[in-house]
């Protein structure tokens, strides 16, 4: 069950403050925190988890409260918002999204001795070269880590702008609430009957892109588990389509991908480069608990960015073609995961 979203004007004058508030009153118990951290570190697996845990969460907090004071200054500085829709506006907000996810991952992986295997052919090209095209990038979905990654990957090594569809319980995050609602973001309420809206945000959002631009699909609908997994195939017998159906049987660490939002997308910027990304070693990080438990330390990442032929996302096809061409890339996506899951570098 999805917790309640307060209206804007009271995540503005309430929760906002209160964050800032509550990041003060935090630094204040460091010392508390420390100790607590350290006994903690007895009982959790790998070496000081408590204490890189600590350390982590007090960068995100830092993060927090100083991003809500710069935001706060941009206010202030475009004419209490009112200037906030211009090119150098939207430029200096992406610029702060790029420097908070930054230092976020930088310190996770220092923090937890994390590296990174990237395997890719997607070029690096740097904005403004005359051959750039908007992007349309379907990721595999398995936590906040991969989103946290796939943003990074996107600011800072292709120099893309991200336009994501998220669902509003993210807005509880004050410094994300007022940071994506300044930029070209969509938030969804994932209740029952929201599926139409979503592929509608996908249509605009991709409809609007620049060449710089980057629209951010997750196809599955949500993190995997062997349940929801079990639910989509019998969702695709159900509707008559059971060639899509005996396919996702196959699948084995990813959810049969849903065509609607990728193939609104295609159909609003049929120009646009596809690329999948997969990943592994984030699985299974989805509520505070599992942070907690199973946050991976001293390991290697894999991820795979793959750019797709416009021939084979079949644009300007209907849903079906597209489901089915998403579902071929699916299906290589989840063998590479297979192969990546023990050993990242796949030998």
């Amino acid at each position: 069950m999805s917790l309640p979203v307060p209206p804007r004007w009271v995540r503005r004058l309430v929760l906002a403050p209160l964050a800032v508030l509550g990041v003060a009153l935090l630094l204040t118990t460091v010392p508390v925190l420390l100790v607590v951290a350290v006994v903690a570190s007895a009982f959790l697996p790998g070496t000081w988890r408590g204490l890189r845990l600590l350390a982590f969460a007090l960068v995100y907090a830092l993060i927090e409260f100083v991003g809500l004071v710069v935001l706060f200054a941009a206010w202030l500085g475009s004419g209490f918002g009112t200037q906030l829709h211009r090119h150098r506006w939207v430029s200096f907000h992406y610029a702060v999204l790029g420097v908070s996810i930054d230092v976020l991952v930088r310190a996770a992986m220092r923090l937890f001795h994390l590296r990174i295997v990237l395997e890719t052919d997607v070029q690096g090209h740097h904005a403004g070269q005359p051959e750039r095209l908007p992007a349309i990038v379907a990721s595999r979905h398995a936590g906040p880590g991969d989103s946290f990654l796939l943003v990074h990957g996107l600011l800072r090594r292709w120099a893309r702008r991200p336009r994501i569809v998220l669902k509003n319980t993210l807005q509880l995050d004050p410094f994300i609430d007022v940071l994506l609602n300044r930029l070209p973001t969509r938030f969804i309420d994932p209740s029952a009957g929201a599926g139409d809206a979503v592929v509608a945000a996908i249509g605009d959002l991709a409809e609007s892109m620049g060449r710089d631009d980057a629209l951010v699909i997750f196809p599955e609908g949500g993190n995997f588990t062997p349940r929801r997994r079990v639910k989509a195939i019998d969702r695709l017998r159900t509707s008559g389509r059971d060639a899509l159906a005996e396919q996702a049987e196959q699948l084995r660490y990813t959810l049969p991908p849903r065509p609607s939002g990728i193939a609104a997308a295609i159909r609003a910027r049929p120009e646009a480069r596809v690329i999948l990304v997969a990943h592994t070693g984030l699985d299974h990080m989805d509520t505070l608990r599992d942070v907690w438990r199973g946050l991976p330390q001293d390991k290697t990442l894999a991820v795979r960015w793959v750019s797709v032929a416009p021939d084979d996302v079949a644009p300007g096809s209907d849903t079906d073609a597209i489901g089915q061409a998403l579902m071929s890339g699916w299906l290589d996506m989840d063998a590479w995961i297979a192969r990546h899951r023990d050993d990242p570098t796949g030998t």
